[in-house]
This record gives C-alpha cells, sequence and structure tokens, in this order.
C-alpha cells in the first residue's frame, strides 16, 4: 500500500483493475460494502452487446451480422475468438466499444454526485486515458499460476485457454507499475483482503480506521 491520503478538493474517482483470476471482482465489491459507487466497465460492456444493446448495430456494420447469436445478444465467443486471432478486429471491437463504454461510465460517475465513485476497469493499464480520470490507482494483483487455478477452477476452461487471455492482457509488472497502491491477493483469507482492503479504502478518503 501507499501512505497517502487524499486531500485533492472534488469528486473522488478511483481506479480499479486487476488480471483476471486476480480477484479484482472481489476487491470491487468489499469497496462497494464500503461506500463506493462501483462503475463496472465489463458490465457496461455487457449491457451494451445484450439483446437490443446500443453497440449491436454497430458492431454488425463492422463484423457482419452473424456475430449476433440467436438470443440477439453478441456471439461473445465467436467475437472473443476472432479478436484473439487477429489483431485489426480486436481493434475495430475497441474502437467502436471503448468510447460507448468509457462514456456510460462517466455518466455513472457524474449521477453518482458527491459519493466516492471507482472505476472498475480490467483494462486499465492498456487504456492511457483512464490514469488522467482516476485520483489514484488500485492495482489487485497475484501469481500468474495462481490466477490459471482459480481460472480454471471457476469456469472449467482449459490452462491453455486460460492462459491465452492472460497473455492479451498488460503483463503484471505493466500493471504494477501505474498502481499508487497493490494489493497482493495471493494465499490471502477472505478476512484478511478485506481488512487490507478497508484499511486502504480508509486512508484514501482521510477517514478513521
Amino acid at each position: 500500500m501507499d501512505r497517502l491520503g487524499l486531500e485533492t478538493p472534488g469528486p473522488r474517482r478511483f481506479g480499479l483493475t486487476g488480471g483476471i483470476g486476480s480477484g479484482k471482482s472481489t476487491v470491487a465489491a468489499l469497496l462497494a460494502a464500503l461506500g463506493a459507487v462501483v462503475v463496472d466497465t465489463d458490465a457496461i460492456a455487457r449491457e451494451l452487446t445484450a439483446p437490443g444493446g446500443a453497440a449491436l448495430p454497430a458492431l454488425a456494420a463492422a463484423f457482419g451480422h452473424e456475430i449476433v447469436g440467436a438470443d440477439g445478444a453478441l456471439d461473445r465467443e465467436r467475437m472473443r475468438a476472432l479478436a484473439f486471432a487477429d489483431p485489426g478486429a480486436k481493434r475495430r471491437l475497441e474502437a467502436v466499444l471503448h468510447p460507448m463504454i468509457g462514456a456510460e461510465a462517466l455518466r455513472r460517475a457524474e449521477a453518482a454526485a458527491a459519493h466516492p465513485v471507482v472505476f472498475d476497469v480490467p483494462l486499465l493499464a492498456e487504456s492511457g486515458h483512464w490514469r488522467a480520470r482516476c485520483q489514484r490507482i488500485l492495482v489487485v494483483d497475484c501469481l500468474e499460476q495462481t490466477q490459471v487455478e482459480r481460472v480454471t477452477r471457476r469456469s472449467g476452461w482449459s490452462e491453455d485457454a486460460v492462459r491465452r487471455v492472460i497473455a492479451q492482457q498488460a503483463p503484471r509488472a505493466q500493471r504494477r507499475r501505474i498502481a499508487d497502491a497493490v494489493v497482493f491477493n495471493d494465499g490471502k483469507s477472505l478476512g484478511d483482503l478485506e481488512h487490507e482492503v478497508r484499511a486502504l479504502w480508509a486512508l484514501w478518503n482521510n477517514a478513521p480506521h
């Protein structure tokens, strides 16, 4: 952890990121329980690509109507396979989704008024503009083998599939470089993790622990 309180006036906005299987979602839930308004960019992306979602027309125009499943939502498995296989497709996907996700995330942050906001952004380290939107960045980190074990256990993916996802994300060192604080979530009990997150939140919000 860092030992710097937050003294900047105005809305308090923080960034939260971590690799797949790091425990970022658990930390987000702990922060929400402490009073943060968590703006989950993955959840926004799912809403934009759900049946009737605002991003679907542009995605169908960019990739063809076959990327829309029978249920009317984005076929996420097909889109994921295409993006992994073709860097150009990945860039086109991001060009459609990222501006829409960013605009909706900022709208929700504005609606939070005086409440502290946590932007939960899996690709925060890869997207430089998020750094300017946040007064502090919290990175949830763990060993790569721990990531693999957690994701295979919860999702049923193969180890190779998980490692391919990890390889597409920013390296751990890159995420740690942008951090104002790092929670190393490896071998910790939920109670220990909660204690660490609570102490950091109190510090960043100048509140008693």
